[in-house]
């Protein structure tokens, strides 16, 4: 099995390469530091394309798989953006998949374009007051109601701050649930 990057990832790695340098070590120091959001990083990567990397061309994305997206995210880490840089984008690159896989048309057109050009960011809502992180024990359910789902449950810092967001609930397939 070739492990090997092809031309085409090169190109990704390289392109995202050349956007990390315009933010370097003393930039993630301070935003460590200081808290807050990249937005000027988050905006730089969506003025050139890349938000919607894995999003299908005909809602404003390039249409390239989760592998390219993969190797983004890696590029992003590895510039010295860490965990830092890598969290600032993540959910949006990844996060909408799901929309992307299973949403309608409509919902598609809805939320997809504003993600890929930067005006919107998904987050992920996972944490509840009761149980943090720990997955095993969140209460939130989403039960089918007639002919749609009743979500009920609490979850806690979810939204991005000064921010849209975007929140996208799915519900786990019976066969995925013990």
């Amino acid at each position: 099995m070739d492990f090997a990057l092809t031309a085409s990832q090169e190109s990704i790695r390289d392109a995202i390469g050349k956007i990390c340098t315009r933010f370097d070590d003393a930039y993630w120091l301070k935003k460590d530091k200081e808290g807050g959001y990249p937005a000027d990083f988050h905006r730089a990567l969506a003025d050139a394309g890349w938000l919607g990397i894995c999003i299908p061309e005909e809602y404003g994305g390039s249409g390239l798989g989760i592998t390219d997206a993969a190797i983004m995210m890696r590029t992003i880490s590895e510039s010295g953006a860490g965990m830092s840089g890598a969290s600032a984008v993540h959910m949006n690159v990844f996060g909408l998949n799901p929309v992307v896989v299973f949403g309608t048309d409509e919902q598609r057109r809805r939320m997809l374009p504003g993600i890929v050009d930067g005006r919107d960011r998904s987050c992920f809502a996972v944490t509840e007051p009761n149980t943090g992180l720990n997955t095993t024990q969140l209460k939130t359910r989403a039960v089918l109601t007639g002919d749609r789902y009743v979500v009920n449950g609490q979850k806690s810092g979810s939204r991005p701050r000064r921010s849209p967001a975007r929140y996208c609930c799915w519900r786990a397939p019976r066969r995925w649930r013990r």
